[in-house]
């Protein structure tokens, strides 16, 4: 498909703490699902965003550190190529990571009000980790964010206590769960996973 007809612009952001001996030719065949979907050769090829303003894909060999503020032209397919992508990156990862996902509807214009029309906008976020632990830490880490921010509006910070106490208390649940089926299950495989949640609105692009 050309990337003139099609009808999303992907932005993908976040950045990853890789292991020490994680090499470029590693992140080079991790990341190998995106950039050749972006119909690149190679890494350093396929790094440069849609957008001139954003940074693309970039990796800091001296802090171990891979940041992602890069934009592509595609479809739905591409969310296949995402599982791909996390998947590989789970064994490079030092520690847990979320990546933002963004798809913008290209064919939609908000100023036309064409006839009732909805975006088919849509905001996905992945997670990577060495292990599901690593995982689940930042899914807590974000969800005690987000819900603090909110209550914050009424509560002090001081009185959630309570409330981040029982948000622990979910994930230790979720992972024990997540430990016993792999006891009673067959032996895990391999380490990490991806998860995604859809949020509502059209988003602003990142450009940092």
């Amino acid at each position: 498909m050309s990337s003139y007809n099609a009808p999303f612009e992907i932005h993908v952001h976040g950045q990853v703490q890789l292991r020490a001996d994680a090499s470029f030719e590693q992140l080079q065949d991790a990341l190998k699902p995106l950039w050749k979907y972006a119909g690149a050769r190679s890494l350093a090829d396929g790094a440069t965003s849609a957008y001139e303003e954003e940074p693309g894909i970039k990796f800091d060999p001296k802090e171990h550190l891979l940041q992602i503020c890069w934009t592509v032209r595609g479809d739905e397919d591409f969310r296949q190529t995402l599982d791909e992508m996390c998947m590989n990156l789970n064994e490079l990862c030092e520690i847990g990571a979320a990546l933002e996902v963004t798809f913008y509807d290209a064919e939609f214009e908000e100023e036309d009000g064409q006839d009732g029309a909805e975006s088919r906008d849509d905001f996905v976020m992945l997670f990577v980790g060495p292990t599901p632990a690593a995982i689940m830490q930042v899914q807590r880490d974000l969800l005690v964010q987000d819900v603090v921010n909110m209550m914050e509006r009424h509560f002090d910070g001081a009185e959630l206590g309570g409330v981040v106490a029982e948000i622990d208390k979910l994930f230790t649940q979720r992972f024990d769960a997540l430990v016993n089926s792999l006891e009673i299950g067959k032996p895990p495989r391999g380490p990490g996973g991806s998860g995604s949640g859809h949020g509502a609105g059209r988003r602003p692009r990142h450009l940092h």
